[in-house]
């Protein structure tokens, strides 16, 4: 029997740990463990910012008002095991390492998240959750989330150029990607909106509910994620529980609101004077630039910053920083990270500082920001 230790470097290996957009692989493997997914109710969210929030508010909402849950995200911050949730408690590390065994047994190579996809189906369906929300790891259409053919309702957040090498170079031809996750006869909830959309929406007699990004000011500050563009994905969220779930009252859903967790999704941390927030393209980081402003409009700040070469880092530095910032630019270890020369030279501001030599002290607000990769190593640093 495989350990936990064994089945996280099967996953990291170089030969899984890539990205190949297809659900043909994904679907041999489930029908070899006869199609779990088809038995499983569903809520299926995708969008390119504030699909983890949305997801993460659902589940507390949803398990408060007494459902048994099922939830998956991604990325994970500390173990893989995060990303796979029962009632708000994660995947053991045993089970974990028996499905992958079981699954690699299966004779079709998988890739990462399509082995970890495979878990969670399997995960739930034993467990026997009530209602699954569900986070689309990139895109929709070939997700390999997207292997469900039923929902009980698509949820489709906030749209902007990210991944665009693989969903394309326009917000259109994003949004069709992120469309796809639409079923036949099924409704979708969005406050985008793009034609393509509507088009899908019609094409598959689905009902589409367009959300205004208003809501009333009670359940705002009921809500445990700080942020103002939280208030969009939190009127997503309450159309779809009115539109699903009519019984659970005002007061189920505001406790629901109260008791959710998101790290690093714009996290104040006070003894340490910090923001955790993993914004990881340009239009993240600027509602993080846009929060900072508004919540605290007058300190001094010192980033931590670093990030991806597949981002659009020069962008999202010049959102981001304003002159006399102290920056730290971090590279850390990880698979096509920036080099601290490659964000140097892209900084809009000299006066830059290298990782060695980061420091958190009270005497400005501290940001750890740019990438969910680097932040579980900056929580041990720091002792966060």
């Amino acid at each position: 029997m495989l350990s936990y230790e064994q089945a996280i470097n099967i996953l990291t290996d170089s030969g899984n740990f890539y990205i190949d957009l297809s659900l043909d692989r994904i679907t041999s493997v489930l029908e070899m463990f006869s199609n779990p997914q088809d038995d499983l109710k569903c809520i299926h969210v995708a969008g390119t910012n504030g699909k983890g929030s949305v997801c993460a508010m659902l589940e507390s909402i949803l398990r408060t008002s007494g459902y048994k849950t099922g939830l998956y995200t991604s990325p994970h911050i500390w173990e893989y095991t995060e990303r796979i949730k029962v009632n708000g408690v994660d995947i053991s590390q045993e089970k974990f390492a028996d499905y992958v065994e079981k699954i690699i047994n299966c004779g079709i190579h998988l890739t990462e998240f399509e082995i970890l996809t495979v878990i969670m189906f399997l995960y739930f369906k034993e467990r026997n959750v009530d209602i699954v929300i569900l986070e689309t790891g990139l895109g929709g259409r070939l997700d390999a989330t997207n292997v469900i053919k039923q929902n009980l309702c698509s949820i489709i957040t906030h749209i902007d150029l990210d991944h665009t090498d693989r969903l394309g170079d326009t917000k259109e031809k994003i949004a069709k990607e992120k469309a796809g996750i639409i079923k036949p006869n099924c409704p979708i909830i969005t406050s985008m909106g793009y034609e393509v959309i509507k088009d899908r929406a019609d094409k598959l007699n689905s009902m589409l509910i367009f959300v205004s990004p208003y809501v009333s000011q009670d359940f705002v500050e009921s809500l445990s994620l700080k942020g103002k563009h939280q208030i969009e994905n939190l009127a997503l969220v309450l159309t779809a529980i009115q539109h699903l779930f009519p019984n659970i009252n005002d007061e189920t859903i505001r406790i629901g609101l109260k008791n959710v967790k998101h790290p690093c999704r714009f996290e104040f941390i006070k003894e340490k004077n910090l923001i955790l927030d993993a914004s990881h393209n340009p239009n993240g980081v600027k509602a993080l630039r846009d929060n900072l402003d508004y919540y605290f409009p007058n300190e001094n700040r010192r980033f931590i910053f670093g990030c991806l070469k597949t981002k659009d880092y020069k962008t999202m530095m010049s959102i981001l920083f304003r002159q006399g910032d102290e920056i730290y630019l971090n590279e850390f270890n990880y698979p096509n990270v920036c080099s601290f020369e490659e964000l140097k030279g892209a900084c809009p501001y000299e006066s830059l500082k290298y990782n060695s030599n980061m420091e958190l002290k009270n005497d400005k607000l501290n940001i750890i920001c740019g990438s969910f990769y680097m932040i579980s190593d900056l929580y041990k640093d720091f002792n966060i």
